[in-house]
């Protein structure tokens, strides 16, 4: 996989850092839950695209990638101007749906923010309907699999949502 830079820390394909730009802070004084979703949006489109996975992609094959579900867990603030890295790993695949596991960390700290477990389906933009994965296409995503899978499992993937009674 060399396409990717390696996060350092955990040896997954990582985004060049981004910077937390000033329409993504809320009332809060802090990035807007939505903002959250877009950053790891942006870092996913930026190391697709190094598999072949981008606009182009798009408009020469007239294929994409839908978002089927979403788990989002927000754990450390970011604010204006913070240098925010994606890295990323690929948890399973099919030949038309993958479940990846993305983590926004804090560039410079290197401590985490927030995760996003995610399922995508490629998609026939003709038919608007699932179709499977070009071969390669599928080659490059089967390698970052094999190639993160030697992290595990991190912790956090599947959980489910609800207030936790003590007791």
């Amino acid at each position: 996989m060399s396409a990717f830079d390696l996060c350092p820390d955990t040896g997954l394909p990582i985004t060049p850092p981004m910077a937390v730009r000033p329409e993504m802070i809320d009332y809060n004084g802090h990035v807007n839950v939505a903002f959250y979703v877009k950053l790891f949006d942006e870092g996913l489109d930026i190391l697709f695209e190094r598999i072949g996975l981008s606009g182009n992609y798009v408009k020469t094959r007239n294929m994409s990638f839908f978002a089927l579900e979403a788990h989002v867990r927000y754990l450390r603030e970011v604010h204006l101007g913070d240098p925010v890295q994606v890295r990323i790993q690929v948890l399973d695949l099919d030949e038309k749906r993958i479940h990846y596991w993305m983590e926004l960390v804090h560039a410079e700290g290197r401590w985490l923010s927030a995760t996003m477990e995610s399922i995508s389906l490629h998609i026939d933009m003709a038919t608007r309907r699932g179709a499977p994965f070009p071969p390669d296409i599928m080659a490059p995503l089967k390698e970052w699999h094999v190639m993160t899978a030697l992290r595990g499992r991190p912790e956090g993937v599947g959980q489910t949502i609800g207030i936790r009674r003590k007791g």
